[in-house]
């Protein structure tokens, strides 16, 4: 194959004589770069998951129904799938820096916007907007990360998975506490909105683009990829982007209407609910020894095992009718397997599944098959629910579901992956 089939465009274009003019990065604005990337990721997450514990309130003041709560609860997933394959375009030939930099903008004031809607139509449009940013830079943060710690993907996507995890572990307790504190649910979006535009400054000056517009094909310039399908669109990403499709909707389903559930079903106080979320978060933090995991053992398996074991905690949270203690547990085993495991190595697994120059729209790919059913797997348990009630519904898309991303995963050929040792 000609050398220049290899050639890294995913950066910035290859006859910019900035990319060669540019200075190393030294180790330590390496950290504080990829700190900070951590801590975006961060507020992502607390914009998306501040809005299940605080479901009910809204739906007091809004009059809403459970349907159009479910659909709210989730469906800023449909502004992150509608904005994954445009930003794997944008990825593969723009800086990845200013990617980012824009998204958190976006996503920052569609969260500082939701509390002004006078309906369920503007709200239904901020959601939607966050999304939109929340998308592009999943897919900006993945795939610029993906490419500089290219021999330890797994384990950085593990460490910003903590990340997101935090702040899915923090954001219940935050937004419940301020609403608590002030009488309206309105607070925490205006504050992690402004956290957003905050690290979005801080990230133009300490973000350096030697760490986000890194080559992945330098690192293993050794390697040769003819093994490889030349498309980015083969049988492997396609059997991930299906078992992604089914993740989503099962994990987001569950995500959107867990507290709803506690609440409604079980009784629980807002304030016990919003405990039980923060277990999930607290279980993500495993994401941290999920994506190592994946560096080392054989990842198609690593995540069939994941989706099996989300099919068996569902069955024990939505026919054990557990105690607050009790149901923390599974809480932080769900976290655990759902967001620890399944994410990161789903994610990296789309990554290894093309060649190195198509790592940006192997990224899109992921963030649009992941998140874009999931928009409306709110709805879909919402309406479940209303048909079959709790347990069954929750049978029905969290328990049987990923069976099916396990059928879809045994499709997947690691030994056609870019990791693979030839």
């Amino acid at each position: 194959m000609p050398h220049a089939a290899q050639v890294d465009t995913s950066a910035v274009p290859v006859k910019d004589p900035q990319e060669r003019r540019r200075p190393p990065v030294s180790r330590a604005m390496i950290g504080v770069g990829f700190l900070l990337v951590v801590l975006s990721y961060m507020v992502n997450a607390m914009d998306r998951q501040v809005f299940p514990p605080l479901l009910p309130n809204i739906r007091a003041e809004y009059g809403f129904s459970l349907e159009q709560g479910g659909l709210l609860a989730t469906n800023f997933t449909l502004g992150m799938a509608l904005a994954g394959l445009p930003a794997g375009y944008l990825l593969d030939r723009f800086r990845r820096k200013t990617v980012l930099l824009v998204s958190i903008v976006i996503y920052s004031l569609g969260t500082m916007a939701t509390p002004l809607a006078t309906g369920l139509a503007d709200m239904t449009l901020y959601r939607v907007v966050s999304g939109f940013g929340e998308g592009m830079q999943s897919a900006a943060i993945f795939a610029a990360m993906g490419a500089f710690f290219v021999q330890r993907r797994g384990l950085a996507f593990g460490v910003i998975g903590m990340g997101y995890s935090v702040g899915v572990f923090v954001a219940p307790l935050i937004g419940v506490g301020l609403t608590n504190t002030h009488g309206t649910w309105h607070s925490p979006f205006y504050l992690f909105g402004t956290a957003g535009l905050l690290i979005a400054a801080a990230s133009l000056f300490l973000v350096k683009a030697g760490l986000t517009e890194h080559s992945a094909e330098k690192a293993v310039s050794t390697s040769t990829y003819e093994y490889m399908p030349a498309s980015a669109y083969n049988r492997n990403t396609i059997a991930l982007a299906v078992h992604s499709v089914v993740s989503g909707v099962a994990i987001y389903g569950f995500l959107g209407l867990y507290p709803t559930y506690l609440i409604t079903s079980l009784h629980y106080s807002a304030d016990q609910a919003a405990l039980a979320m923060s277990f999930l978060g607290f279980g993500g933090m495993t994401a941290l020894f999920g994506g190592w995991l994946g560096d080392r053992v054989n990842q198609r398996n690593l995540l069939i095992l994941s989706l099996l074991a989300v099919s068996a905690i569902s069955v024990c949270i939505y026919e054990t009718q557990a105690g607050v203690g009790v149901q923390c547990v599974f809480a932080f085993l769900m976290g655990a397997f759902g967001l620890g495991f399944i994410y990161p190595n789903s994610n990296g697994a789309m990554q290894r599944a093309v060649r190195p120059a198509q790592i940006g729209r192997a990224s899109g790919l992921f963030v649009t098959s992941y998140y874009g059913p999931a928009a409306f797997s709110g709805l879909l348990f919402a309406a479940l629910v209303d048909s079959f009630g709790w347990d069954r519904a929750g049978l029905l898309q969290v328990t049987l579901l990923p069976l099916a991303g396990v059928l879809a995963l045994a499709f997947v050929r690691p030994a056609q992956f870019n990791s693979a040792v030839r």
